[in-house]
Order: structure tokens, then sequence, then C-alpha cells
């Protein structure tokens, strides 16, 4: 037997056990209609007084009908079955079913009946007591009656036997009852030995107390089972002393507590103890039982039966009740197939128990029952047993310990092997942990603080079961029409303030100024763009954390257009104090949107937050405008990035001799889902006090846009040349004041994106004061900003475009010095010879060379003078401002552009490079 009866108590073992089931096809309402007015019939009066009471079940294991020699009120004596029958046809085949049915039980069956529904005609003329038809489900007024004339005939069938087995005189040819897995262990058993015998007769002697319970003499139970106990005690037969004591605890049960032990009389319509008094009469049988010579003389128990019937010591106290059914189950834990026995047995003892208000005691027998191996069980079975020891523990007021085992029923419900968990019935369980755990859903009491005992495996238990079952927001109605309100977790976290932010610098789109209408403004940080990625509207919280835990942010709760959110996670530290937590979301159409509030999962559990029911924060939404959709450019450089500028995107960093000329080679990629229709590209130098000569950026555009529209995925590369010509001659003590004839010129300067930051100068021979040796090695600093525009798409057809800037950050470091310039005559008149005194202020060897001159090398730190033969300069012929220009202009402008004209041709005269010997670099000045 592998599967309990958790409902059994005491009071049973006088019950005599029928199964109602249905024969074929049978709508299950009109199953459960007929079986519930059967079930009525529990209690049937018979002649003299006598009674006899039935437990039906409606499924009930062959098995278990197997143990009915060893425990009576096991045995399936009756059998009623429903059946539906629309034609005369079907009726051989219904009859069929109905005697393979009765196949089943039909070792321990003492009657049968069958209930026809639908069928009419001559078939249900036929007078047969084992049938009934009936027109209808409807038209059955006599189901009840027919039922009580069943149980009669069981009763005689059972009276019958108990007369045969009580007077039986065969002596040593008493069969051996035995229970299933024993028949076995008793092939080839000497079955002459007094042992033997002795046996035989103990068992028998409590299967007639069986017997007597069941046809309501209880003091005949009574005195058989002591006689059994005695007779099985002196041959060791433990399993079945077991039973004989488990028999006698029951009887007394019976008579001590007449109205029961399972809270309820189960529809009976009388008081047990009504037939007390017949039951002490000595009907047909019993004075036999009490004199069997064979069995009172061997086991030395008085054959004075008239004294023994009646006696008080025959019924056990309500201590020793307990003190038997201890013994008992100590007997069936010797052996591992009487497990249910022995399980069944505890619970009818905790029963008891509760009744006489022993609860410690009861506890014990619980956690007894607990540890009881009851082999492989399948999920329900599993269920079912939690939720009954919860049952008991609730019944004998270990409230904790109930909910305790009814939290494990639950999660049994939802266990990772059942193919379809039953979440309702996990969180109806759930729901009845909550007064064992003195925790409530009364949302008053969140905001009262009552949490706080709530402990760490909890809040583990929550998550786990939330991650099966997450719920929602929606209100949950219970079975009984108990409707729960949802219940948002607003102070885990809590909430202080929030701030809607704006886009970054480079996915803001702006309105073409000429296309900016009234309702529009170009400086409303509420503009937003629908692109797959990064560009967001956002929600910044701040929040505070009263325990240690994790906590995810699903998003935003909105209303308005569609609207993505991005999920985020955070643990926040208990104790936290302001925390930042940035909320994101991608709009999908053009629109407006409303941000409402958030969406968090604290323990699994999830919450909908709305603005306006947080008590720390002011607003009560939002208000977003969504754009039509505008294409994404992305940059990448063949420089590596820096930190330097802050305001654009991102910039580049690189170091350059002055008149040094270096390439920046820009890829252009489209990451959007919009092409790219048009592209405008301007430069700008930051605030700086440098005069720089020439461009300082430059590139050619007409190749990139010539590859518009760029695709979404598709790239263009632009190169723009980075040349720093910047004016370090006014820096330097060093130079002496130059001849009347002699011009100023200054070195020209070029980057490298391969240099390091310069190392301090060597000092090297000084070539004038202390201080000059600084400022030969001072750096020069040039900032540029690039900035990108472009547009496409439906954001394009509405005006709208983005920007984005590329900082160029230029360290320029001096390259080469003309500390003195004269001039002497040539040969010829058309000639003349320039004398440049040169300073190398690097710490490298460099090479400068000239127009038809030899190369001259200039070590680190060193001065050499170079002689160059030139034409003649003739400055006059150099294009003069006009008389208007004259009189609006500076003239300190006049004169800085003239000494630049003159600087040009003289530059272009000369061809002076220079080069470092090292890095093999030629650079033009």
């Amino acid at each position: 037997m592998s599967v309990p009866d958790y409902m059994q108590c005491a009071e049973d073992h006088q019950t005599v056990l029928v199964v109602v089931q249905p024969v074929g096809i049978v709508p299950e309402d009109q199953f459960f209609k007929i079986y519930k007015r059967i079930a009525s019939v529990s209690q049937v009066n018979i002649r003299d007084s006598q009674r006899i009471l039935i437990r039906y079940r409606h499924h009930y294991l062959p098995e278990n009908n197997e143990w009915g020699d060893f425990q009576t009120h096991r045995k399936v004596v009756g059998l009623i079955s429903i059946t539906t029958c629309a034609t005369p046809k079907e009726w051989p085949q219904t009859a069929e079913r109905f005697h393979g049915q009765k196949e089943v039980y039909s070792s321990t069956l003492y009657d049968s009946r069958l209930l026809v529904f639908g069928l009419s005609g001559e078939i249900t003329e036929q007078q047969r007591t084992d049938v009934a038809f009936y027109p209808s489900f409807e038209e059955c007024s006599d189901v009840e009656k027919r039922v009580e004339d069943f149980v009669e005939s069981i009763y005689i069938v059972l009276e019958s036997k108990r007369l045969d087995r009580a007077t039986d005189k065969s002596g040593d040819k008493i069969p051996l009852l035995c229970v299933p897995f024993e028949k076995k262990d008793f092939v080839g058993l000497d079955t002459d030995s007094r042992h033997y015998k002795k046996r035989c007769q103990g068992r028998m002697r409590k299967h007639v107390g069986d017997l007597c319970l069941q046809a309501a003499m209880l003091q005949d139970a009574l005195v058989h089972y002591h006689m059994a106990v005695e007779l099985l005690r002196g041959v060791n037969n433990f399993l079945w002393l077991g039973a004989a004591l488990e028999g006698l605890c029951s009887a007394s049960v019976i008579f001590h507590y007449p109205g029961g032990t399972a809270g309820k009389m189960m529809g009976r319509k009388q008081s047990i103890s009504q037939p007390l008094d017949a039951g002490k009469r000595h009907r047909a049988g019993a004075q036999e039982v009490l004199i069997d010579p064979g069995a009172l003389t061997t086991n030395g128990i008085s054959a004075d039966t008239s004294t023994e019937i009646g006696r008080a010591k025959n019924c056990l106290s309500p201590e020793d009740i307990i003190e038997k059914y201890k013994e008992a189950i100590s007997y069936y834990g010797k052996y591992k197939n009487a497990g249910v026995i022995e399980l069944e047995a505890c619970v009818k003892a905790v029963r008891v128990l509760a009744i006489q208000k022993r609860a410690r005691e009861a506890s014990d027998f619980l956690q007894n029952a607990v540890y009881i191996n009851l082999g492989q069980l399948s999920e329900e079975e599993k269920i079912q047993r939690y939720s009954i020891l919860s049952e008991l523990y609730e019944l004998i007021g270990f409230h904790r310990k109930s909910a305790f085992f009814k939290r494990v029923a639950a999660m049994q419900c939802v266990a990772p092997t059942i193919p379809e968990p039953g979440w309702r019935a996990c969180y109806k369980l759930l729901l009845e942990t909550l007064p064992g755990y003195s925790l409530s859903l009364d949302p008053k009491d969140f905001s009262k603080g009552r949490l706080g005992h709530m402990k760490k495996e909890v809040t583990q238990s929550l998550e786990n079961y939330t991650s099966k079952c997450p719920g929602g927001m929606e209100i949950i109605t219970l079975p009984d029409g108990l409707k729960l309100p949802p219940v948002p977790f607003t102070k885990l976290p809590i909430v202080r303030s929030v701030k809607l932010l704006n886009l970054p610098v480079s996915l803001r789109p702006h309105k073409v100024k000429g296309l900016l209408g009234q309702n529009i403004s170009n400086a409303s940080p509420f503009i937003y763009s629908p692109i797959i990625m990064h560009n967001r509207g956002e929600e910044r919280c701040k929040k505070i954390g009263k325990s240690n835990y994790d906590f995810s942010e699903d998003g935003l709760l909105t209303s308005g257009v569609e609207f993505e959110s991005l999920p985020a996670a955070l643990s926040l530290p208990a104790e936290s104090g302001l925390y930042p937590v940035t909320l994101v979301g991608v709009p999908r159409t053009a629109g407006n949107i409303t941000v409402n509030g958030y969406h968090t999962s604290v323990f699994g559990v999830t919450s909908d937050c709305l603005l306006d029911g947080l008590p720390g924060v002011k607003t009560s939404g939002c208000l977003v405008e969504v754009i039509p959709a505008l294409p994404r450019l992305q940059l990448q450089t063949s420089l590596p990035r820096s930190g330097t500028l802050c305001t654009p995107s991102f910039s580049v960093s690189v170091q350059l001799f002055n008149g040094e000329t270096q390439q920046l080679t820009i890829t252009l990629e489209n990451i959007g889902s919009e092409d790219i229709e048009t592209l405008e590209l301007t430069s700008k130098i930051v605030s700086t006090k440098e005069k720089v000569f020439g461009e300082f950026l430059s590139w050619e555009l007409d190749e990139a846009l010539s590859h518009l529209p760029l695709k979404p995925g598709q790239s263009v590369t632009l190169t723009v040349n980075i040349k720093v010509k910047l004016d370090f001659s006014g820096q330097e003590n060093l130079l002496q004041d130059l001849n009347d004839d002699g011009i100023s010129v200054t070195g020209l300067p070029i980057s490298s994106p391969l240099r390091q930051v310069l190392k301090p100068r060597a000092e090297t021979k000084p070539v004038g004061s202390e201080s000059s040796k600084a400022e030969y090695s001072h750096v020069k600093t040039l900032e540029a900003v690039l900035n990108f525009k472009y547009s496409g798409g439906a954001g394009k057809v509405e005006g709208y475009y983005r920007e984005l800037s590329l900082g160029v950050h230029v360290d320029v470091e001096p390259s080469v010095f003309f500390t003195r310039v004269s001039t002497l005559p040539a040969t010829s008149t058309r000639h003349c010879h320039l004398l440049l005194d040169i300073f190398n202020p690097t710490e490298h060897e460099l090479t400068v060379r000239a127009k038809n001159n030899q190369d001259l090398v200039l070590h680190a730190s060193e001065c050499q003078r170079m002689a160059i033969q030139v034409d003649k300069f003739d400055f006059e012929s150099l294009p003069q401002p006009d008389q208007e220009s004259v009189r609006f202009s500076n003239p300190k402008q006049l004169e800085e552009e003239r000494q630049h004209a003159q600087g040009c041709q003289i530059n272009s005269k000369l061809g002076i490079c220079w080069s470092i010997i090292s890095f093999q670099w030629l650079h033009v000045l």
C-alpha cells in the first residue's frame, strides 16, 4: 500500500467501505451530483436498534484493498456503479462493463449495485435487485432508499461473516491471515508448530474484533482485541500486534469521544454513543467468541466472559489510548512496507490528542510522521501530504509550523518536475500562510512600516516564487469573491526627486531657422527622435534604500505615442542615501509622450509607480515632443581620441612642430535607420591669443558629397589637413635688434601624430640669457572644432537636422629660428646674398636647405649662418590697396597686411625647408 488516506480518523475503523464509480462515459457534474446523494446515506439503522456506518470513496486503489484482512475497514465490501445508457442496444455492453468492474474487487465484495440513467422500455421492467433504472438524472427520487437497502444487504453479509469466524471450532485449522508482503515469507513454514497455531489464533481474534466493531458490537470488539494482543505478544508477531493495539485504541476512542475526532460527524445522523447499549448485549456468536476453549486456555485468559464483557478495564483510558498508539506505531516502524499504516496511525493519534488538548505530544507524533518514508511519491501526493500536515499543525494550535508546511506545499505546486505548474493553487496556499507568519496584505500595514520583520530568507523565497509566476498589477479576484488591489512598492526604494534629462549634444535635433514655427522652440530640451539605440528620453530618479537588495527598473510608464523603455538593473546597498538612477527609452513614432511614472521589479515583485503617488515628488508627469526620424552619424578618426575639449562629441589630440602639416582621416558611418541626404562641414578656431597664419584646417568635401545619399550601414572617408603656422619671434629675448635693411622671418610649423610630449631641453651652449632657454621650449596650443551638419529621412522633410562636432587639439613646438637676417651685394646687380643666422631649438638634429644651396646640418640647440643668393626683391610691384580700403581700414592692419605680402614673396623665392634627420620628415618654411 503506497497511498495513505490522510483524512482517516479512529472512528473510521467501525465503518464499511463502499466504492462509487462511473461505468463508461458519465458527465462529471452529474456523477458527483448522484455521488453526493449516495454519500448522504452515511448511517443506516438495522433491526434491534443496531446500525452500520458507511464510508464512501469514488477512487480507491485495488492494492489498498489487499490489506483488507489486516484491517477490515480498508476492505471494499460494496460497489455502486453509475452509468448512462441511451438505447437498449447499449445495455449488453454496459452490463459487461459493470461485471468487469466488479471483478476488480471480487475477492472482498459483499454486494454491488448498478444505477442506470437514460434507459426506458422493456429492459427497465426486469426485476433485478442489483440494477436500478432511471429515465434521467433528475427523475431519481428513490436513490437514497435504494442505497439504504443496499447497505442492509451488506450488513447481513457482514454479520454472517462475523458469526462464521467467531464460531469457528476447527481449532488447528484456523487459516493464517496475511498482509501482501508476508505471503512469500510463509512458504515452507511448519504449520503444525504451536507457535504457528497461536499466530493464526491471534490474527483471527484481531480480525473478528474488526468485524465486531463494524457490526456496532463495541464491547465484543474490545474483548477480542485484548485477547488478540495477548496472543500476538506471546509470539512476537509485531505487525499484527500493532494492528490489534490500534484496534483497541479505536474502540476506546469511539467509547470516550462519541462526537468523533475528525471535527465533524461526516454527515452521520445519530450519535455514535447510541448503539453502545446494544453493543453490551450478548448477541448470537458473542458468547462463543469469548469462551472459545482453544483460544482461552492457550492464552491464559479467563473463561468467565460474563465478567469480561462490560468491565471498565476493557476500554482504555484517554492516557492509555495515546500510550497504546505509541506502542503500535513503534511496531509498525519495524516494517518498511507498513509506512502508510504507520503514517495513518500518527494522524489518528494527533486528532485524538487535539481533542484532549495535548498539543506538545501531538507535535511529537507529527514530527514522526514527517520522517516516515513512503518511497517515490508523485508531486500531487507530496502536495497532499504537506497540506494535511499543515492542517494538523493548525488543529493543535501550531500556527507558524502550519504556515511553514503550507508554504512547502505551495512550492511543490510549482515544482520544476511538474509539466503544468499550478500557479493558482500555489497562490491560494501562499495567501493562507500569511496569518501564520503575521503578514498582512492590507496596504495600510505597508505604509506603517510593518515589514521590518521580513527576513532575507522570506525575500529569497519571494524571488523564487515570482521567477516562476511574475504576476502583474492587475486586481486579483479570489475564489471567495475577495478582490485584492495591486500594491506597488513605492517605498522600495524611496524616490526623492524626478528630473527629465536632455539628449546628448550629438543627438539633439535642430530646426532650420527659416522653418521655425510659432509653437516650436529651438531651445526646447524635450525634443526626441526615434533612433534604435542611444537616442533616448531620460528620467533621473534619486533613490534611497532602507535594506540591502537588488532591483531592476524595467522602464518608464508613458502615455501617448508608442514608446519602448530600455530596462536597467541596480544593486542598492542598505542606507545608501541618495543614489541617481537614469531610465531611458526610445519613442517609435512622432507625436507627444507624457512620462507618468516608472516600472520596478523588487524581490521579483513588479510595481507600476505613478509620479503623482510619490509623496516626495512634486511633478505628476513630463511632456515630451517626438519629431520624425533623423539619421545618425558616427565618426572614426586616424588620430587617437582625447578628453581635452568638453564641448564637442569627442576630440583628437596631436603634437606638431611649427610649420609641420598633418593629415587627419575621418570616416563617417551612417549607423541610423534613415539615409543621410545632406552633409555640411565647417570649422571654428576656439578662442586663442595666438595669431594663425594661413589655413589651420583645410579639406575637400566634394568627394564625400558624391557618395550621398549615404544608406544605413554605409561609410565615407574625408581627409582634413592640419597645418600650423604660428609666430614664435615675439617671445625671445635672445634675438638682437635687426639692421635697418633686415627683415624678420618666422619659422613655419608642422605636427606629427607619432610625437610624444617633449622632454625637457638639454642644456646647451647659451646664446643669450638663461631665461631665454625656457622660452624656446614653450609649447603653444591651438584648438578648433569641426562641425558636421547632416539630415535626411522624414526629419529632413520637417526641417530638422543634427550636428556632430569633432574637436582638434594641437600642441605646437618651435622648429627653426632666424635670429638675424642681413643682405650683402652680389657680383651681379640683379642679385644679392641673404645671410641667415639659423638656430635649432629642438632636441633633434635637423637639416635646413634652400634653392640652389647646400644643406645645412644643425645639432640640437646649435646656431649657424647660411648664405643664399637670391634675386633682388621688388616690393613696389606688389598690389596696393585702393583708396577706399585705405580710408576705412586701421593703419596697423594695413601694415600687417603689407608685411605679410612681402613675407610671402620672400618665402616663395627662398624655398627654405627643414627636416629632422631621425624622423626623415621634410617641411617647407
